[in-house]
């Protein structure tokens, strides 16, 4: 059942939320004062609001993940994507949980 507001069930991530973290990586290495050459999108979760959260597991070498919300715009507003917050220090098996 999907609830609005509520976030979906854990997905494996594909080629689009790939493209999301691609566009969002500059951000993400300034706000983490870190480089990185892994930045591989691994599983998220969809929240609908007045657009879409996106909260993305990422793999970033090693046994290092971050998680990271993304806000998608509704394409009335123009769409575009921005970082809203990202979460270091994470590992696999670390739930994704709002943020």
């Amino acid at each position: 059942m999907f609830l609005c507001g509520g976030l979906s069930e854990a997905q494996e991530a594909g080629e689009n939320i790939q493209k999301i973290c691609d566009n969002v990586k500059p951000d993400v290495q300034k706000k983490a004062g870190k480089n990185y050459e892994v930045f591989t999108a691994v599983l998220y979760e969809t929240q609908v609001v007045a657009g879409t959260n996106y909260y993305i597991k990422v793999h970033v070498g090693g046994e290092n993940y971050v998680h990271l919300r993304v806000f998608e715009n509704l394409p009335c507003y123009g769409g575009g994507l921005e970082l809203s917050d990202m979460q270091q220090s994470k590992s696999y098996n670390d739930p994704i949980e709002p943020f």
